[in-house]
């Protein structure tokens, strides 16, 4: 059973309502904390590495200037990707965040690669490198403790609002740490006497960053291919799914992530025997335990009579009206008359017809309906079974 919660009442012309506002305020605040610390940063250490002559500090410096622009993208993704669903996005634009994140993953990737070679290039000439200027170790010490704060603080607002972007941010601010760390070590290593250790931390935080990139852009990738979820969480879904009550079998199990979220697409059996508003029921009961226990953003419950799987099809027999007329010709006329409710069971390639009639019949008439089928080669036909029946109100 679709889910029909989602609403398609906000045009392009209504004011933006975003579909998780604790998420997207959460997002909006944390960011513009990155935007402004990376900002100071990104002044702080290209200046800082440019007079103090430190490859390492202007590329980690680099790499803040790269963070402003991801925090920018983020602001985007954040926004737009919190919108309500619409008639052009009726699953909503959570995937926006996702292509942030592989935009975001390439441009590390590639700005890593592109440190990497520069500091390669400068160590083929050691003789031309320069000692650093004391204050440089300072400058990378403050830009160490301020990017691991960060970090901290992304992380812990990421895990409290559950969003797969902030995450990415909170340990992309990580790295940045981790390049800092990096940085302080050439610093000292040149100060010390061996100023080559600069331009080697100046490669070592563009294969850092690089990595990064990389990783992103690849998980990113995966959900955008529509990647299902992990083996784990699958098993999870499925017992969810066969413990609820008048599920009688489960296949075609299909999961796919959807940012933060997932998408699950199963086929449930029920008693083939059930009304349509009973099977509707079940299905509906199945999807609801879905939600509620796993983070799930929409679930198509499909109903089944039989495993199809491994039952004969049942797309060749003919449609209703074909069959009424020919079970017309089976019935004797004194029944026909009655103008019976006919309620047809397609099950494993051939039809069970049960008929329900107001008035009472008498044993007799159902032998007789039993001799005109079976003399009609009803084994030879469509039909499996005809039943009739007398309908029971309640007094």
């Amino acid at each position: 059973m679709k889910n029909h919660s989602h609403s398609h009442a906000h045009g392009k012309s209504a004011g933006f309502e975003p579909a998780h506002p604790e998420r997207f305020a959460a997002a909006r605040k944390s960011t513009w904390v990155s935007i402004v610390i990376n900002l100071v940063l990104t002044a702080m250490q290209i200046l800082a590495g440019f007079f103090g002559k430190s490859q390492s500090l202007m590329a980690d410096g680099l790499h803040s200037f790269s963070d402003l622009l991801s925090d920018v993208l983020v602001l985007f993704a954040n926004r737009h990707g919190n919108r309500h669903a619409d008639a052009n996005h009726p699953y909503g634009h959570a995937r926006i965040e996702t292509a942030a994140s592989l935009v975001l993953g390439a441009s590390l990737a590639a700005l890593g690669i592109g440190l990497l070679i520069a500091a390669g290039i400068r160590l083929q000439h050691p003789e031309q490198v320069q000692p650093v200027h004391p204050f440089t170790l300072w400058a990378a010490i403050a830009a160490l403790l301020m990017k691991e704060g960060m970090f901290r603080y992304m992380l812990a607002v990421a895990k409290r609002v559950r969003s797969q972007m902030l995450v990415a941010n909170a340990w992309h601010a990580r790295s940045d740490a981790a390049s800092s760390l990096v940085v302080v070590i050439g610093i000292v290593g040149n100060l010390l006497g061996y100023t080559f250790l600069d331009l080697v931390a100046a490669g070592v935080v563009g294969v850092m960053i690089a990595h990064m990139g990389i990783k992103f852009a690849k998980d990113a990738l995966a959900e955008l291919v529509d990647t299902g979820l992990d083996p784990e969480e699958v098993r999870a879904i499925r017992q969810t799914l066969k413990s609820t009550p008048g599920v009688l079998g489960l296949h075609e199990l299909r999961t796919r992530k959807m940012a933060d979220n997932a998408l699950v697409d199963a086929h449930i059996q029920v008693d083939p025997r059930v009304s349509v508003s009973e099977g509707h029921y079940i299905a509906e009961a199945a999807r609801g335990a879905v939600l509620k226990h796993h983070h799930v953003l929409d679930v198509m419950v499909h109903i089944d009579p039989e495993d199809d799987a491994s039952a004969k099809p049942n797309a060749h027999l003919p449609p209703r009206e074909v069959l009424m007329a020919y079970l017309g010709e089976l019935l004797p006329p004194e029944v026909a008359h009655l103008n019976p409710r006919v309620v047809m069971h397609y099950l494993n390639g051939q039809v069970d017809a049960e008929l329900f009639f107001d008035a009472p019949i008498a044993e007799e008439l159902a032998a007789v309906i039993a001799a005109r089928c079976a003399q009609s080669g009803l084994e030879k036909s469509y039909f499996r079974s005809i039943q009739g029946y007398q309908k029971v109100a309640p007094k």
